[in-house]
């Protein structure tokens, strides 16, 4: 199936031909099914899978981090991440120990879409961290902030919660949008509310090259509170705990480290520090999940053009419409 439409548009008596391609991404709050649908999209529709959450990028992050089970493969001299016989991007590829943020996946994902475009396949991006997703389909100019080691160093000395309250009076726009136990967030949207007096109302601007279709999965709170209680009680069975264990071992990282990453990463070395006990650990984690996709609704609501469908068959004829433009 063709990826690419024509455009015309006249500039005085010249005829110029306009050539965009294709893009999906399938979003929505955690645990809503996301991954699952763009992945079969991909097996039906000849694409791949480019992830767009800004946790999944780490390696051996997965259980907590919610990633697809896959395995490194070499495909056409190409080094991919292959889940269910599917190519996918930007995911399981970086230290936790280094950072990874916003204006490296913006870069890093235009360059594949590109890259799946030339091999004839169909870029499908999938995450549920909305700024990302923002930032490649309304191509977001971000501010370029260097870091400040000096604030950094300070910042860091105090809580996730402690941070969260200094955003809220920099900037209480961008705090009701963000992940507030994610300490390496909160202290990069300080020390941009430092630099230019507030995090910027970003400008969002026409890309001449691609055509995005937005489609979010979502479901009532009741069912989604069920998903996400179900997928926890995955992924304390498979051993996150362990998981979180060997982070500290196999990386050095510290326990302040590890909770930056938010969610469950931000309680299980509470628990492992005898803190809370394992009742109040999985409550915790639960509430924490429950309110992050509150967040994530929060952010996807205000964009009109998401088209909001949860059935996959709907959602295939969406996509081959607009494939079909």
């Amino acid at each position: 199936m063709d990826c690419n439409w024509i455009n015309t548009v006249l500039f005085g008596n010249i005829e110029i031909v306009i050539k965009k391609f294709k893009v999906v991404a399938i979003l929505g709050p955690t645990s809503s099914g996301k991954s699952a649908i763009a992945i079969k999209l991909a097996q039906d529709l000849n694409g791949e899978v480019i992830s767009a959450d800004s946790r999944q990028v780490y390696k051996n992050m997965n259980l907590g981090t919610g990633k697809v089970r896959g395995e490194w493969k070499k495909i056409k001299n190409r080094k991919v991440f292959v889940s269910e016989e599917i190519p996918h991007h930007i995911i399981d590829f970086r230290s936790p120990r280094g950072e990874y943020n916003i204006s490296h996946f913006q870069k890093d994902c235009f360059k594949a879409i590109n890259a799946i475009i030339n091999h004839g396949k169909l870029p499908i991006i999938c995450g549920g961290t909305g700024f990302w997703i923002s930032a490649i389909v309304d191509n977001i100019s971000l501010p370029q902030v260097k870091p400040d080691l000096a604030l950094r160093r300070k910042l860091n000395k105090k809580t996730a919660v402690q941070l969260f309250e200094q955003l809220k009076k920099l900037d209480i726009e961008r705090s009701r949008s963000i992940d507030c136990h994610n300490k390496v967030r909160l202290i990069r949207a300080i020390e941009i509310c430092k630099k230019l007096g507030k995090i910027p109302r970003l400008k969002k601007t026409a890309n001449s090259k691609y055509q995005f279709l937005q489609i979010g999965i979502d479901w009532p709170q009741e069912k989604l509170d069920k998903k996400i209680k179900k997928r926890l009680g995955n992924r304390w069975q498979s051993g996150i705990i362990k998981e979180v264990k060997d982070l500290k071992k196999k990386y050095g990282l510290s326990w302040k480290k590890i909770q930056s990453f938010g969610l469950a990463y931000f309680w299980i070395p509470e628990f492992l520090r005898n803190n809370i006990d394992e009742k109040q650990l999985k409550e915790k984690v639960f509430l924490a999940e429950r309110n992050y996709a509150r967040r994530q609704r929060t952010w996807f609501k205000r964009d009109k053009h998401i088209v909001w469908q949860n059935q996959y068959p709907k959602i295939k004829i969406s996509v081959k419409k607009f494939l079909a433009q």
